[in-house]
């Protein structure tokens, strides 16, 4: 195990570096050149997470603020989390200067785990944790507390995303942040069914065509979550990721616990799956 040493931190200004910020993580994560400087790709990386992380810091201060934190401390976890880049930016920029809290990166490739779990043992990044499961397998996971503050599910791919929705209500999250990404079950079931569709509503001409199918999928697909959110008491805001510009997948969703359910969000969810011919996923979207 490589020695453990404090990062270095910031001192001298850089555009678009936050003060206080570790110049070694940075360099760990290629935001920043071996040498410390930002090239144009780096900086266009840079303007990117500090982007996400402009929508994620209010949730943590929202969350620390409130006192309704346990006696662990603030709880996050990062579902998908390949190098854990969210993870780490966060912790180094929010979770320093607290002496509580826990960062929970999930991750299914196992050589990103043991890479992440070595960074951040250098870094003395003592409480983060890496875990290598499915999204699915986290739900029931005894490594996980039973309650988390805040989850993250940035570029899940397919149903992944779901299963990230899953995981939070079980959790009972008081935020959840979701980039969705590669939603190919909706636009499949859209595929296999067009035939009967033709038949049962004119609404079957916006997927008639692959493209529109593949693109109207993804649109249904989103819309069915913030449905199945709204369903279950949460305030779903949903926004372009401004800033991801080489992303195709610019959607981020924001929700938010209330308590308060949309009244009629069960009934629209239904309906919707019941006009495009897509009741067999009606388990997936918790009807």
């Amino acid at each position: 195990m490589p020695a453990f040493h404090q990062p270095a931190f910031h001192t001298v200004s850089i555009p678009d570096i936050r003060p206080g910020q570790s110049i070694e993580l940075l360099k760990e994560l290629h935001i920043l050149t071996r040498d410390g400087k930002l090239n144009q790709d780096s900086r266009r990386k840079l303007k990117q997470v500090n982007h996400l992380l402009h929508f994620i810091e209010p949730l943590l201060a929202s969350v620390s603020s409130d006192g309704a934190v346990n006696s662990g401390g603030i709880t996050l976890a990062d579902h998908g989390a390949g190098k854990s880049y969210l993870g780490f930016l966060l912790y180094d920029l929010f979770f320093t200067a607290l002496d509580t809290g826990t960062i929970f990166g999930i991750e299914t490739r196992r050589e990103l785990v043991e890479k992440s779990e070595e960074l951040a043992c250098r870094l003395g990044f003592d409480r983060m944790r890496f875990l290598n499961l499915s999204v699915e397998e986290s739900i029931d996971s005894p490594a996980l507390p039973a309650h988390i503050d805040i989850v993250t599910a940035l570029h899940a791919c397919d149903t992944a995303t779901d299963d990230a929705i899953r995981f939070a209500l079980h959790k009972d999250a008081r935020f959840i942040v979701l980039v969705p990404c590669c939603q190919a079950e909706v636009a499949g079931v859209l595929r296999k069914n067009k035939n009967n569709s033709f038949g049962k509503t004119p609404l079957s001409e916006l997927w008639r065509h692959p493209i529109h199918t593949r693109e109207f999928g993804s649109v249904v697909t989103n819309a069915l979550r913030c449905l199945m959110l709204e369903a279950h008491g949460y305030q779903v805001t949903v926004t372009e990721l401004v800033g991801w510009e080489h992303s195709m997948k610019n959607e981020l969703i924001i929700a938010t616990r209330t308590g308060e359910t949309r009244g009629n969000a069960r009934a629209r969810l239904e309906a919707i799956l019941d006009e495009l011919n897509l009741n067999e996923l009606r388990a997936r979207f918790g009807c």
